[in-house]
This record gives structure tokens, sequence and C-alpha cells, in this order.
């Protein structure tokens, strides 16, 4: 799919240029995941991310062993129990079982976000040299080979208009 986009965008890109364009067409490419494997700050931002994931971990098994603890405590007493404190002994593992679900799902997003703010500077530190590199040595467009996305052109034409024309929207 991704060799596919690429395509599209490549033959659209020289079909623009072949039709009435004087301009030179200087298309790069590079894989931005390879880019990003070997960035300089990535090592540290990863180790960052891993303490980070092992602390909620963490958090996590502590809540784990406690609902453990109190449900083999229940089923080692449960014929002692009378109906009132059993009750209350099941609403309580419910309970402490519905917020480790709920921390669970807490600690997906705070991981996700703790990623997004420490890979966020390498990324915007990447694309600004992508921008330089490409304005310097003359580059009109730049594709990622990782995304199929284009990271950067100058100029161009945006085709919207005639391509709603051709599917007959306005």
């Amino acid at each position: 799919m991704k060799k596919f986009s690429l395509i599209i965008v490549f033959t659209l890109l020289v079909s623009f240029t072949m039709v009435g364009q004087q301009t030179k067409l200087k298309i790069g490419h590079l894989n931005t995941n390879d880019l990003m494997q070997v960035m300089p700050g990535r090592d540290s931002a990863e180790q960052a991310l891993n303490n980070y994931a092992q602390n909620l971990q963490k958090q996590l098994e502590t809540m784990v062993n406690e609902f453990q603890s109190k449900y083999n405590d229940y089923l080692a007493n449960e014929t002692q129990f009378i109906d009132a404190v059993k009750q209350i002994k099941q609403k309580e593992l419910v309970d402490l079982q519905t917020r480790i679900q709920d921390f669970q799902e807490e600690a997906q997003n705070l991981l996700s976000k703790k990623e997004q703010e420490l890979m966020q500077p390498l990324i915007d530190k990447a694309k600004k040299a992508i921008d330089e590199v490409a304005k310097e040595k003359g580059f009109t467009y730049i594709l990622d080979t990782g995304t199929g996305a284009v990271l950067y052109w100058d100029g161009g034409e945006d085709i919207m208009i005639y391509v709603k024309e051709k599917l007959g929207i306005k």
C-alpha cells in the first residue's frame, strides 16, 4: 500500500511537471523510520520512556498483588463469613478489580502522552533538518519511503478543485 501511494504521488508529480511547467523537478526521498533510529537523543528518550513504563508496571503489580491477597483471604475464610460480610468482601474485590482496569487504561494513556512528549522534540528536529536540506539542495519534493508521505514540497499546484470537478463534487 505504501509503495502504491508513493507511485501515485510520484506519477502525479511527474505528470504536473510535464504538463506546461518549465520548472525543474527534483525529488528526493528518505525513510524517516530509519532516521529516527539514528537520531541523537533517541536512546535517552527511549530509556526515560522505559523507566516511566516500569514505574507504571510496578504500581500495577502492587494493585494486582493487593487484589490477589484479598481474594486468597476471601477464599480461605469464605465459609466463616456471614452473608453481610461476604457481600462487603465481594464488593471490595469487585471495586479493586475495577480500579485495576481503570489504572491499566490510564497507564496506557499516560505512556502514550509521555512517548509523545519525549519524541516530539526529535521529530521536530528531524523535520527542520529535512526542510533545510531540501531547500539547500534545491529539492522540489521529499518523499518518505517509510510511511509513503510527502515530507517537503516547494510550490506545486493544489488540484483539489479539479478532482472535485471530475467527481461532480461542489
